[in-house]
């Protein structure tokens, strides 16, 4: 079996999802936004010209890719109880932005979003209506869980380290060099959270969530 040269001109029928496609494959690798028109083109094997019988310009390139990852985010299904749509959403949310980080930045700062885009962001609304809120109210939940999730899952990917082994790594060696009698109150909380046998930060991506839903519920009607 041989391999084409990635410069091979395509013989394939381009199209606009393999484009988008192409375009996230890419912005995944770099984690940076959408690449070059010549880099796209290249790994698609054609001429960087090409890419224009499908799209206008870049921006137009960045409203795909910014479409295909709001069709990876669950929707919430009809019937389900507001609140526990809500929870499954933003966990669903937080995994396609962990997938694409390159996202978060432009989730929200599409002019002309694509249907995908348009269709969750309306069924979230039309959840929490449902769920009883109102129009503003409707407004500020989404508000609240969107800037949640997102500097949520900025945060977790800065972090320098990815698992608990490597929290414990990271935490004792700060506490080792911390002088405890000048920072009491963050040696307390390294000591019984950081290095607390079997402590994941993950899980206070879950806590957070709650105490945000639980307050949303108690504050519903008066929104």
């Amino acid at each position: 079996m041989t391999t084409e040269p990635a410069d091979t001109p395509r013989r394939d029928p381009l199209s606009k999802e393999a484009v988008i496609r192409t375009a996230v494959a890419l912005a995944d690798e770099s984690g940076t936004g959408a690449p070059s028109m010549r880099g796209l083109a290249k790994r698609l094997g054609v001429e960087a010209m090409s890419l224009y019988h499908h799209f206008r310009n870049k921006e137009a390139i960045l409203d795909g890719m910014v479409d295909l990852v709001f069709a990876e985010i669950e929707l919430p299904p009809e019937g389900v109880e507001w609140r526990t749509a809500m929870l499954r959403r933003a966990s669903s949310m937080r995994g396609a932005l962990t997938r694409h980080p390159w996202a978060i930045n432009l989730m929200d700062s599409r002019t002309n979003p694509g249907h995908a885009t348009l269709r969750h962001h309306d069924a979230v609304i039309g959840c929490l209506r449902a769920g009883g809120f109102s129009v503003a109210g409707a407004a500020h939940a989404l508000s609240l869980l969107d800037s949640y999730v997102y500097g949520f899952t900025l945060q977790e990917l800065s972090l320098p380290f990815a698992s608990s082994g490597g929290l414990e790594d990271v935490a004792g060696s700060m506490l080792e060099q911390l002088p405890r009698d000048e920072f009491p109150h963050l040696s307390e909380m390294i000591v019984d959270r950081a290095l607390k046998p079997g402590y994941a930060y993950s899980e206070e991506f879950d806590i957070g969530l709650d105490l945000i839903l639980d307050g949303l519920r108690q504050r519903r009607e008066s929104l």
